[in-house]
Order: C-alpha cells, then sequence, then structure tokens
C-alpha cells in the first residue's frame, strides 16, 4: 500500500509539473522571434512574414480555433501590400471572453556597423512569448472564461495592427462578449519590484488589477503604473480596444528609468531573464484558472478617456 501510495502521489507530481510551461520552451519561442535571422521583424519584410508564420504555426500547435474565416491569419493593408495579425481562440466554459495580445513587429536594422539588428527581444518578442505561453498553459485545459490570443503587427508604425483587427465586423462577437484584454509589452526583465511582478499602464482607470490580485497565486502581482506621467495606458496597442470601451490594459516589467535596450541593437536574448518570464507566465495561467464571471468582471472608472 505504501509503494501505491508513492507512485501515485509521484505520477500526481508528474501530471502536475506537466501542466506547466518549461523555461526550454519560453526560451525557443523568444529566441526564434528575436534571431538575427528575422531581422528586426519591420513590417513589410519576408523577415515579418516569416515571424507571422512562426506564431501561426504556434497557435496551431496549441489547438487553438481559427478567430474567423479559415486561417490564423487576419489581413490588413500597408502601404499596398497585404500584411498580417495572428488570431486564435481556445473555447472555455462560458461564452464570456479573456483576451491577451502583443505586438510581433519591430524596428528591422540600422545602418551601423558591426551589430545592426534591432532584434527585439523584449519589444516585444516578450510580450508574444508570453500569450503563447499562456495558451501552452490552457491547451489540454477548459477555462470557465473562453480565450482569444491575438499577435498585432505594425505596433512600431502606429498600432496600425491592433487598430485594423479592433475594427474588423467579423470578431465583433468576441468583442461584445470580452471581459478584458491583457496586453503585453515588454515583459523580459525583472521589474522594479523584483521578479514575480509587473506593473499595469493606467491602473487608476479601472479595477482590474485589484481582482486579479485577489486572485493571484504564488505571490505574482499585478502593481501599479510607475510611469502615470507618460500615460503609456493611451500609447500602445491596449488603446485600440479602450476606444471599444473594452476593459484593456497593457503589462510591463520593463523598469524604463534603468533600461538602455529600448529601441537599440542591445535588445536581444541576453537581457532577457527566462526564469522570471517562466515563472510569470505559469503563476499567470494559475491565476486565471481561478477566475470566473463571479469573481472577474472588471469595470473602468469614469476617468478613462475613448477617444
Amino acid at each position: 500500500m505504501k509503494k501505491l501510495t508513492y507512485l501515485t502521489l509521484s505520477l500526481f507530481s508528474i501530471f502536475t509539473f506537466a501542466q506547466e510551461v518549461s523555461k526550454e520552451r519560453v526560451k525557443t519561442i523568444l529566441s526564434t522571434l528575436a534571431s538575427d535571422e528575422m531581422k528586426g521583424r519591420e513590417i513589410g519584410t519576408p523577415e515579418n512574414e516569416n515571424a507571422t508564420q512562426y506564431i501561426a504555426t504556434l497557435f496551431k500547435e496549441n489547438n487553438l480555433d481559427y478567430c474567423t474565416g479559415n486561417s490564423y491569419l487576419i489581413p490588413f493593408d500597408y502601404k499596398g501590400k497585404k500584411v498580417y495579425n495572428v488570431c486564435g481562440v481556445k473555447k472555455g466554459k462560458t461564452d464570456k471572453y479573456l483576451g491577451f495580445s502583443g505586438h510581433f513587429d519591430h524596428i528591422g536594422t540600422s545602418n551601423s556597423s558591426g551589430d545592426n539588428i534591432y532584434n527585439g527581444a523584449d519589444d516585444d518578442a516578450s510580450g508574444i512569448t508570453t500569450l503563447v505561453g499562456i495558451a501552452d498553459y490552457f491547451k489540454n485545459k477548459k477555462p470557465d472564461f473562453s480565450m482569444v490570443f491575438m499577435a498585432f503587427n505594425g505596433e512600431e508604425k502606429g498600432m496600425l495592427g491592433s487598430t485594423a483587427i479592433s475594427q474588423d465586423k467579423n470578431l465583433d462577437m468576441i468583442y461584445h462578449h470580452m471581459t478584458a484584454l491583457f496586453n503585453f509589452e515588454m515583459v523580459a526583465t525583472e521589474s522594479q519590484w523584483g521578479k514575480n511582478a509587473l506593473y499595469m499602464t493606467g491602473d487608476g482607470f479601472s479595477d482590474l488589477d485589484e481582482l486579479f490580485n485577489k486572485n493571484a497565486v504564488n505571490g505574482l502581482k499585478i502593481n501599479a503604473d510607475p510611469y502615470a506621467r507618460e500615460q503609456l495606458f493611451y500609447r500602445s496597442d491596449n488603446v485600440s480596444f479602450v476606444k471599444k470601451k473594452i476593459i484593456a490594459h497593457s503589462f510591463s516589467t520593463v523598469d524604463m528609468s534603468k533600461a538602455t535596450h529600448y529601441h537599440h541593437e542591445n535588445d536581444d536574448i541576453s537581457i532577457v531573464d527566462f526564469d522570471n518570464m517562466t515563472q510569470i507566465i505559469n503563476n499567470f495561467g494559475k491565476t486565471l484558472e481561478k477566475l470566473n464571471r463571479q469573481n472577474f468582471s472588471p469595470k473602468y472608472n469614469d476617468q478613462v478617456k475613448y477617444n
């Protein structure tokens, strides 16, 4: 009986561990997107197209449904050329949705000698890796909320992709039932509060962070926006959904008072804290498992501006 109990516990431990996203998986995804071969993923380039296809492959691996039509790729026009956002759906127990997003384009290459590639490991391969990691976590689970995963293109040119997809009438059903959108923007480094912590832009505009933190596991915490004067809430892809009156905030770890890699060639995998990212992804997943329509229904206050 003791042996049987030990075996049962061992199998349970293996099964539980298997539900978590591995650091190797996180490193593989981020390193692929931020590789020199991607040449900075500037919109309209072959490398940007390669990143698009790679993300679609990751969505397929997670058995996500198409958001619309028969493809994960949702086209929009950029300088007369067809480019794409990537969108996939995970059906939950209800028709209420949580959204997870980030942008995969970056700013390409420079004319400098030596390292001239803006790899964009933090900005924003880290955000895409985080949302794919959450999809990984729920691959074999059925959460209470349905989930939509959106990888935006063209953020660096003025939030083009998020603007286009937010206006796509084919997705109105999802938007109508969207409880909140988590937009991940630069989450590769340890925050000023230490590991296992992020901050939320525009935290004073809604109670999303408060409701999330009440259910957060293993010490994960969303902190207040330390750069409120910079109005980052209105300067990232989340604002495309704020305009639709959807609860939408960006989540980050970057300490802008110390960071030297923003829009520089040294934004490569050498600055990434993979242990911290993996911890955040798994604790985010565990927290999301606890969320339902009864304990998570965030609201804006009257301070937010919708246009």
